[in-house]
């Protein structure tokens, strides 16, 4: 793919993205990261948000939004 994957293991992306909050599985409720996809251009600027990511179709969307597709 033509950009960088990032790591975030302090959390401070994640909470400022907004996607750092409270899920459910189970009827347990906890702390975790959202499923959500930020395409971001070269110059830093958000272009496409994609919300409640389902993974078995989310890389067609991805890629579709690249046009690569």
């Amino acid at each position: 793919m033509p950009f960088d994957l990032l790591a975030d293991t302090d959390k401070k992306i994640v909470e400022k993205y907004g996607v750092w909050g409270e899920k459910s599985m189970y009827g347990k409720k906890y702390m975790g990261t959202l499923r959500k996809t930020f395409l971001i251009d070269e110059n830093g600027k958000i272009v496409k948000i994609f919300d409640k990511v389902k993974v078995a179709e989310h890389a067609d969307e991805v890629l579709q939004a690249f046009g690569e597709k």
